[in-house]
């Protein structure tokens, strides 16, 4: 069993009054964490999966004293997969205004229709965690840090997610699968979505373009659309946990690039199945760019775990200077460079060092990456 930083992370927060709600993608484990957590408490506890249509036809519009009859002696309870339910925020207030003292450990898969869902019944009742696919940090803890290292290509080719990493399975065959309509089915079924062909379009896009800096009007053409639609699909994709973007810092607007973004994907492996592309390094032209990902993605998944007050950003100057990654906090400055080859060391741009005084400047390469994930 591979423990989740998000276990460490949620546990102190237990039987203090809040609802604990945690969303995630589908296949990254949020339903294993949830039981995880309930069995560590060493508290009754009991769970209702909402895929389950007897769970869902009584879990709407339910009375409290329906809820209280079923949950019996429960002390903790897992919701699992809430947003099937509708109007399922007036239900959890129910349960937390009526049913006391009971923990309330709700999972999610789609951002979307649960956090509409809770925002306004849920108000001052509920804390929000995000579960991740796998990170490096987990896996070191799970197995050792050397083979880890060793499993660096499979990890760029293949990705984290959990199933994958774990599975003995054709993994390319399984990525391919949940890259498919399992992947943004949320996103179909909503109904702003009026030309769904567009998804898959804009997503194959998106991966040829990943690490770039993405122009919207080529990103319309491509998929086939405007530009107002590009804009609200790529908001779809980042709810829905596909892909992330980071903007441009921007300290002094007459040499840097301002209103830019770079685009993302949370997991490689998801990137490498939409263009269908698992070859070896060896035989790649990307792999700069499965490099940046991977690096970016882990490091982000560890700070919004272990150092939420981090930012996140990438620095570039219509001079064409760039940084990859500059991390933010208390108006301190931290700057990466990355390098797949192990010879070559970036060097910092005077500018940057002016305008930013960053405490640190790194290159990071496959012999130290280690550090700057742990």
């Amino acid at each position: 069993m591979i423990q989740r930083t998000l276990q460490q992370v949620i546990s102190p927060y237990l039987f203090k009054g809040k609802a604990i709600i945690i969303t995630g993608a589908r296949q990254t484990g949020k339903t294993t964490l949830a039981v995880e957590i309930a069995k560590a408490t060493g508290k009754r506890w009991l769970m209702w999966n909402c895929d389950e249509p007897d769970v869902e036809q009584y879990l709407n519009r339910p009375s409290s004293t329906e809820l209280a009859g079923r949950i019996g002696n429960a002390e903790l309870l897992v919701i699992d997969e809430a947003q099937r339910i509708e109007n399922i925020g007036i239900t959890l207030k129910l349960i937390c205004d009526q049913i006391k003292p009971l923990q309330l450990l709700v999972t999610g898969s789609s951002a979307l229709g649960l956090r509409d869902s809770i925002q306004e019944p849920l108000t001052g009742q509920k804390l929000e965690f995000h579960l991740h696919p796998l990170t490096f940090s987990e896996m070191i803890r799970c197995y050792t840090e050397v083979d880890e290292i060793r499993l660096l290509e499979q990890r760029l080719i293949y990705g984290m997610y959990p199933e994958i990493v774990t599975t003995g399975l054709d993994r390319s065959k399984l990525l391919m699968e949940l890259a498919g309509d399992y992947l943004y089915k949320d996103i179909l079924a909503l109904e702003s979505v009026r030309k769904p062909g567009i998804i898959p379009k804009l997503l194959r896009a998106l991966a040829l373009q990943v690490t770039n800096e993405v122009s919207l009007t080529e990103l319309g053409e491509t998929a086939g659309c405007d530009r107002n639609t590009v804009i609200r699909y790529l908001d779809l994709l980042e709810k829905t946990f596909v892909i992330f973007s980071l903007s441009s810092i921007n300290k002094n607007p007459r040499n840097e690039i301002k209103k830019s973004r770079k685009v993302y994907f949370w997991d490689n492996g998801i990137r490498n199945a939409l263009i269908n592309q698992f070859n070896p390094l060896n035989l790649r032209d990307d792999t700069g760019k499965l490099w940046e990902n991977y690096l970016v993605c882990e490091r982000i998944k560890r700070d919004r775990y272990l150092d939420p007050m981090a930012s996140h950003y990438f620095w570039r100057t219509h001079q064409q200077q760039e940084i990859d990654l500059v991390i933010e906090k208390n108006l301190s400055y931290e700057a990466f460079a990355f390098k797949w080859n192990r010879s070559k060391t970036a060097k910092p741009p005077n500018r940057f060092m002016q305008d930013y005084t960053p405490a640190a400047f790194l290159t990071v390469n496959p012999a130290n990456y280690q550090d700057f994930l742990r």
